[in-house]
Formats: structure tokens, sequence, C-alpha cells
């Protein structure tokens, strides 16, 4: 399971970040999932090896511009790229009168259909051959909400012992029911997957949070959760001068509800324009790493555009340089 940050800066994007905007990849090596759509997303892509056509759902936390106005572009390249796949798009409603007025004023056409899917409804719950997702409301000043992605269809292994036990050979059987399919043999008899295979490792689990000034909204969907995305737009002292009103955490909220719940792993973004990667003038980007670490002794991160990180199946978080 791999993300690349397109968009780390809340609000405007600063020479070193664009807005929010990250890539989850996992199943087939070229699938891959959108969580937000900033404006200039697109462009962000063209550093990367990801292709609008294996794109296999757009998932937004929120209408806010800074999440969503890349998504006409976008939509329009992957159209004219030649895509033709039903593409799902999961978020709050108003995503589709925003996106049916701008096309439709813009002489824009796709060439593929858009499927509007209302994360919002107390019963949503969507997944296709790689992934389960889930969301949870958040606090803001709209509505929004976090997605929580939970693997599918784990690799199993083989009970190889008590397979020749029970007199069932070495063949293409053994293939199928690794695959988890339940078969039959020759004589007639049922063998179930289930009773032949273990799945050795649990499901990777990771919550990717919008916008949000109540971390502790996320206590269940971080249950047994691996790794929380959150954005951390402040320190503290900053918030405080800022007032409520914007409804985004601290480094210091996020990092303390973190400890609290025992997550392994807490990468932070949407970092407020005011911070700069070095110098003397003005916060720094690591005024928040260093209240973050105060906070949190767990594997923290802070995300740059373009960084890559991937949890891999023994569940460590690994920065990927290639």
């Amino acid at each position: 399971m791999e993300f690349t940050f397109l968009g780390t800066s809340a609000g405007t994007p600063t020479r070193a970040r664009n807005v929010t905007g990250l890539a989850l990849r996992h199943g087939s090596p070229r699938h891959w999932y959108l969580i937000d759509c900033g404006e200039g997303t697109q462009h962000q892509l063209l550093r990367t090896r990801l292709s609008v056509v294996q794109l296999q759902a757009i998932f937004i936390t929120h209408v806010h511009g800074d999440h969503t106005f890349g998504l006409p572009g976008l939509l329009a390249s992957a159209s004219m790229s030649g895509r033709t796949a039903p593409l799902p798009l999961i978020g709050p409603p108003q995503l589709r009168p925003f996106l049916e007025t701008t096309l439709a004023n813009t002489d824009s056409n796709l060439g593929f259909e858009l499927q509007y899917i209302n994360s919002e409804s107390g019963d949503f719950l969507w997944q296709d051959d790689s992934l389960r997702v889930t969301s949870a409301p958040l606090s803001h000043r709209v509505p929004c909400h976090a997605f929580r992605f939970e693997e599918i269809r784990l690799e199993r292994k083989l009970l190889t012992e008590r397979l020749m036990a029970d007199g069932i050979e070495p063949g293409p059987h053994w293939g199928q029911l690794q695959k988890g399919h339940d078969v039959c043999l020759a004589n007639g008899r049922l063998v179930r997957a289930a009773d032949y295979t273990t799945i050795p490792r649990p499901p990777r689990r990771v919550v990717v949070a919008g916008d949000n000034d109540t971390p502790e909204l996320l206590t269940g969907a971080c249950q047994d959760a691996h790794l929380l995305i959150h954005e951390a737009t402040y320190t503290q002292a900053v918030a405080d001068r800022v007032g409520p009103w914007p409804r985004h955490s601290s480094a210091k909220q996020v990092a303390s509800f973190a400890m609290r719940v025992n997550l392994p792993y807490l990468i932070l973004t949407h970092f407020s324009s005011r911070y700069q990667s070095g110098g003397s003038r003005g916060p720094v980007i690591e005024d928040i790493a260093a209240e973050a670490r105060d906070a949190y002794s767990g594997g923290l991160h802070l995300a740059r555009d373009y960084q890559r990180y991937r949890l891999d199946r023994d569940l460590i978080l690994r920065e990927v340089d290639e």
C-alpha cells in the first residue's frame, strides 16, 4: 500500500507545496486511487508514474476549493487521454452540481461515465477487488469526512501437512484453494479453502482525514488502524492566535490523539502557507514537527510534495526514495 503526496499546503499553494491531493496505490501495480484534488493536481501527477486512465476511484473529503478545484481539469484530461472506463467519484452530494455545471458551461464532454456516490450516506460502504472503504464524519466549517481504507483478499498460506494428511495431493486444486476458492475433487468431495488455508497477517488499515478540528472523532475509525494521515494546519500557539473559526487542528492536537489511541504511524500534512521549509523569517515546518514530537512517540512523518511512503505487509511504514 503506497502513498504519494501531490499537495501538502492548506488553503493556498506555496512555491514548494501545492494544495491538497493524495494518491494511494494498492492491488494491481498500475491501479491507484485519488483522495482530494486541489487546483493543479493534474500538473503534480505529471511528475509521477500515475496515469489517469488507470485511476480506480476519486474520494473527496469535503467541498472546499483547495480540495476540489482540480477536479474539472483532471476529469477533462482523463477523457482526452482516452479513458472510457466508468470512474466512481465518492464525496459529498454538492460535487455533482459543481461538476455538471462546470463541464456543461465549458463545453467539456467526458468520454466515460462519472459515477457519483454520496459519502455522507449513513450506510456508506464502497469496495472493489482490493479495498474496502468506510467513512467517518469530522468537524469543519462544511460537512467533511475521513476515509478508512482496509485491504481485502489477502494472500493465503496453504496448510500443506493437513492437505497431505487428508489425501489431497499436490495439483491444480492447491492453487485454487490458495486463492480462497472451494474445490470439488474428482470423487465429488467438496474441499473448503477455509479448512486448508490460513491468512498469516492482518489487513493493512489506513485512515485519511479531511479538515477537522476534533481528532477525537476518529477514535472509532482508528481502531486497529496502522496509519493516520491528518491535517496539522498550525502549531498550537498559532491556532490560539487565529481562533476557532477556521476549524482546523494543531500539530499538538493530532499528535496527542494519535498517542492516546496507540497509532503506530502518523503522517501530518495540510500545513498553512505561513510555514516555510527553512530560513530565518517566520514560522517553519520544523515548528510543527517539534510540537508533534513532544506529544507523540510513534512513527512520525511530515509530508512533502512528491514524497512517497509504503506501508508494507510487515506493517512497517517506509519512505520510498526510488
